[in-house]
């Protein structure tokens, strides 16, 4: 039977690391942007970008495959090319990109881990940055480099940039579904210890409130 996305149980949470603050800032200019991030199980990403002040939306959704695959179901077999995904709509007067990206690896996924996040196993669970904009994958390439320079991890770095194919959005019930679910097993044991780290680690970006996409 495969392996149910986000529906797996486990004995522990993922460990939070404290990401080191970015050397190269973002400088994307004036209006709101929009950036991808694929983490592993989408929901624990999505809340944790709706908890970020200054995240305007957290859509869950698919990225890398074709829209005739773009379901949960088909995407769950690990064969498509999607990868679960987050679409973030931010304000960088509030929160800039490179600050996004140091949230997303303290709390969010683990950039050593390849094709797999927490207790789910497969392509589809990959992390990977989606730049939106030249701005973006600079920071993010310099970003990954200082992050694999720094120590704070054991093995090495292997999330990779991609690049922007389509974004499909997921199915309803998987939309705000910490907000919609908060006593769903996985939820407690997988997504929101990553919120709680937020909260600790960066108790200045931290809303308490989750942002509704």
């Amino acid at each position: 039977m495969t392996v149910s996305a986000c529906g797996m149980q486990a004995q522990a949470a993922e460990n939070i690391v404290a990401a080191p603050p970015a050397k190269r800032f973002a400088n994307e200019g004036l209006g709101l942007k929009t950036a991808i991030f694929a983490g592993g199980c989408f929901w624990g990403i999505e809340a944790v970008f709706s908890h970020v002040k200054g995240v305007k939306s957290a859509v869950s959704g698919y990225h890398g495959g074709n829209a005739a695959t773009a379901t949960y179901e088909q995407t769950n077999t690990g064969v498509t090319g999607h990868a679960e995904a987050v679409r973030v709509v931010y304000d960088p007067k509030i929160v800039r990109y490179d600050e996004l990206l140091r949230i997303f690896f303290s709390v969010g996924a683990d950039p050593t881990l390849r094709n797999r996040q927490g207790p789910d196993r497969g392509s589809q669970y990959r992390a990977a940055l989606i730049p939106m904009n030249a701005e973006q994958r600079k920071v993010a390439a310099a970003y990954l480099k200082q992050m694999q320079a720094s120590g704070k991890w054991k093995r090495p770095i292997v999330t990779e940039i991609e690049n922007y194919r389509k974004f499909y959005k997921a199915e309803a019930y998987h939309q705000d579904f910490m907000l919609k679910n908060p006593r769903h097993g996985y939820i407690v044991r997988w997504d929101k210890p990553k919120v709680r780290g937020l909260q600790r680690l960066y108790p200045s970006f931290y809303r308490s409130t989750f942002v509704p996409n």
